[in-house]
């Protein structure tokens, strides 16, 4: 399923909304059927760059068309959504 700007936009307000992880997940998956959505916490992701932040979340993209599932930055190739929470008391 590729994701368009308007769709990362959606995404963003989403995370932007007072709500526990789990809500977040419940609604993006409601938003996205057709992407597979992963939680983690933020030092669990280690080099890989967030397509968009939030003062809550980073959130990245999975690419598991082909062989090996990685971290993409292409909307075009996600086939699913990494959230990953930050740690209390980050920075903006």
């Amino acid at each position: 399923m590729a994701l368009t700007t308007e769709a990362l936009e959606q995404i963003r307000s989403q995370l932007e909304i007072e709500a526990t992880a789990a809500q977040h997940i419940a609604a993006l998956r409601q938003a996205f059927p057709g992407l597979s959505m992963t939680r983690c916490d933020e030092g669990d992701i280690d080099t890989e760059t967030p397509v968009l932040e939030t003062a809550r979340f980073n959130l990245y993209l999975l690419d598991a068309a082909d062989h090996c599932a990685h971290v993409t930055s292409d909307p075009s190739r996600a086939t699913g959504l990494i959230l990953a929470e930050k740690p209390k008391g980050t920075p903006k």
